[in-house]
């Protein structure tokens, strides 16, 4: 695996953990992030990192360059000298896409197409995009790549906007693309991220209760981050261009189940009490989702190893240091 690595908003909860994977592998990391939910320190926290131009590409090193992919120049400058690039960077949220949805758009297709085109300029093949289950919206699970996308949100949207994009520049200019289609993504190094889990964990350990939007029954696939750069990482080195592949575990797991083994980790850990509110649905959220991962395990030899339970307990000791100032 020695190659020069793009990836884009590497400063973000996913991009750490990949940082940390790919460190492993003695090779040379590049991290184009816009610093608007990631942070240097983020980043500090999991590697020691030279600012861009600073340096030449390295093997075992990681580099940050400071950049939007809504601006191709930044793309441009970030592709120089790579060979595969990890599109993480994303407007991330049904929320936020419902409030603004001309900025989800100009982050998560305008983003695609500027660091696709980079990419292709700079002579790079290997192109991993992350998309999530929500282009396909709400549909009988388990989900899998035969079903017709129908998303419910402009994050959906975007997000199939991205794939179609992917799709396009492996057709038109033989692009060794990649779409992977995350499933809920929790672990360490999620304090800023606004995923159920890592909500529940802030504010159980904040002594504010727990929110459960709906009845509770709504269900996710929630897969460790571990587990998820592994997966990543086999698609970079696969000869697996155009395909799309679910990342996920293939096991169901209501909202209530979750809160109640982060609530019962959290009490245990702390001796204190995590109550659990009720809140009314929010709009254009899918009810139950989970994923058929069989194809990730033909092609990508891919398979989760981590358990919800060895997750979340890794998980909360993780939220436990840094909320206890360790």
């Amino acid at each position: 695996m020695e190659k020069n690595w793009l990836i884009t908003g590497g400063c973000g909860f996913i991009g750490v953990n990949l940082v940390r994977s790919l460190q492993k592998t003695g090779a040379f990391v590049r991290v184009m992030d816009d610093l608007s939910g990631g942070s240097r320190q983020d980043l500090a926290s999991v590697t020691e990192y030279a600012e861009a131009g600073s340096r030449g590409p390295a093997a075992g090193k990681v580099e940050l360059m400071e950049g939007d992919v809504r601006r191709l120049e930044d793309c441009r400058q970030a592709a120089k000298n790579m060979d595969v690039v990890v599109h993480l960077a994303a407007q991330t949220g049904v929320i936020p896409s419902l409030e603004d949805p001309f900025f989800d758009c100009e982050q998560n297709v305008t983003g695609v197409l500027n660091m696709l085109t980079a990419a292709r300029e700079a002579g790079i093949k290997k192109f991993v995009f992350a998309s999530s289950a929500a282009p396909l919206g709400e549909q009988e699970p388990p989900v899998h790549e035969e079903k017709v996308p129908k998303p419910l949100a402009p994050y959906g949207a975007s997000k199939l906007a991205g794939e179609a994009y992917c799709s396009a520049f492996h057709g038109s200019f033989d692009m060794d693309t990649v779409v992977l289609r995350f499933s809920n993504v929790y672990g360490p190094y999620s304090f800023k991220k606004g995923s159920v889990v890592a909500k529940f964990f802030r504010r159980a350990l904040a002594g504010k209760p727990l929110i459960i939007y709906g009845d509770g029954e709504q269900t996710r696939d929630f897969i460790h981050a571990e587990d998820l750069c592994r997966a990543i990482l086999s698609a970079a080195e696969k000869d697996v261009g155009g395909e799309v592949f679910q990342i996920a575990t293939g096991r169901e797991t209501s909202v209530n189940e979750l809160s109640a083994k982060i609530k019962q980790l959290v009490e245990s850990a702390r001796d204190i009490e995590v109550p659990i509110v009720y809140e009314p649905p929010r709009a254009g959220e899918i009810k139950n989702n989970y994923a058929d991962i069989g194809k990730a395990r033909r092609m990508l030899d891919y398979g989760p190893k981590i358990t919800l339970e060895d997750g979340l307990q890794e998980t909360g000791d993780w939220f436990l240091g840094t909320m206890s100032g360790d």
